[in-house]
C-alpha cells in the first residue's frame, strides 16, 4: 500500500503533465466517454454549440481545465461562476446540467483520459505518482454541484467507481448521430480532412469496446493496426521535443484567460 509520505514526495504531480500537448489527443476520447451516459449525452446533443464555433469550444473547454489546475484560487472561483450561468439552460427530458451525478461522469472522464494520455506518451506512472496526481486532480470533480464526499478519495476507489459506470452507460440514437457527426470530416475542409481523420481514429481508438458499442461507432482490425502504429511512432518523437515547445498553448490559454477577465470579456 502506498503511504502518505510516499504520495507527498512522489515524483510526478499534475501540474507536471495537465498542461502537456499530448493530453489534447485524449479530448475526443474524453467527450465520447461522456456522451454515453445518456443523460450527459442529451444535453451535449441538444445544446451544444461545437458545430457552430468549434475553435471557441475547445478554448472555452481548455480554459476551463487550465483555469481549475493552473491559475489562482480567486480565478478558479470565477471560472465557476461563469460556468454555472453557461448551464442554466442546460436541461430536457431527464437531465440537467446541474445534476452532479452527472457532473461527476464528467469530470472523470477528464481525469481518466489525462492519465491514459500521459501513460500512452511517457509510459507507466509509479503508484505514489498515480495516487499523487489523482487526489491534486480532485478539482475537476468538486469545483461546482459535486460533494468531497461524492468524489472517490482514492485511485482504487476511482477505478471501482469507473467500472460500475460502465454498467450505467447506454445507447440512444439521437447521441449516436451526434457522436458521428463529431468524428466525420465530410463537412471539413479539404486540408483538414486528414487531421479530422487521425482525430477520429485516436478517439475510437481510446475508447473501451463497451463506449464503441453504445455509441454504435466502428472498429475494425485495420483501424487497430494503424492506432498502434500511430502511438510506437508518438511516443518516441513527442518527448524529444522540449517541454516548453509541448506546453506553450496551456500558458498562452491562461495569459488569454487573464487578459479577458480584466477587459471583462466573456471568458466561456
Amino acid at each position: 500500500m502506498t503511504t502518505a509520505q510516499q504520495i507527498e514526495t512522489a515524483p510526478l504531480g499534475l501540474q507536471d503533465y495537465i498542461g502537456e500537448m499530448a493530453l489534447l489527443l485524449g479530448a475526443g476520447s474524453a467527450v465520447m466517454n461522456q456522451l454515453a451516459l445518456v443523460g450527459v449525452g442529451k444535453g451535449v446533443a441538444e445544446h451544444s454549440t461545437t458545430f457552430e464555433r468549434p475553435l471557441d469550444r475547445l478554448r472555452t473547454t481548455l480554459t476551463y481545465i487550465y483555469a481549475l489546475t493552473l491559475g489562482t484560487e480567486e480565478e478558479r472561483l470565477a471560472i465557476a461562476r461563469m460556468v454555472n450561468k453557461a448551464h442554466v439552460p442546460i436541461k430536457g427530458d431527464g437531465y440537467t446540467a446541474f445534476d452532479p451525478k452527472l457532473q461527476l461522469w464528467v469530470a472523470a472522464t477528464l481525469t481518466a483520459g489525462g492519465e491514459q494520455m500521459y501513460e500512452k506518451t511517457f509510459g507507466p506512472m509509479d503508484e505514489a505518482s498515480r495516487e499523487r496526481t489523482y487526489r491534486e486532480g480532485w478539482i475537476l470533480g468538486t469545483t461546482l454541484q459535486v460533494t468531497d464526499d461524492m468524489w472517490p478519495p482514492t485511485r482504487a476507489e476511482f477505478t471501482t467507481y469507473w467500472e460500475q459506470m460502465q454498467d450505467e452507460l447506454s445507447p440512444d440514437p439521437v447521441v449516436q448521430k451526434y457522436a458521428k457527426q463529431l468524428l466525420s470530416a465530410r463537412d471539413a475542409p479539404w486540408y483538414l480532412a486528414p487531421s479530422v481523420a487521425l482525430q477520429s481514429l485516436l478517439t475510437r481508438g481510446n475508447l473501451t469496446p463497451r463506449v464503441r458499442e453504445v455509441l454504435a461507432l466502428p472498429w475494425t482490425r485495420r483501424d487497430q493496426r494503424a492506432y498502434d502504429l500511430f502511438w510506437r511512432f508518438f511516443r518516441l518523437t513527442y518527448p524529444l521535443v522540449p517541454k516548453r515547445a509541448r506546453t506553450w498553448h496551456s500558458r498562452w490559454l491562461v495569459r488569454d484567460m487573464r487578459k479577458r477577465m480584466k477587459a471583462n470579456r466573456r471568458v466561456i
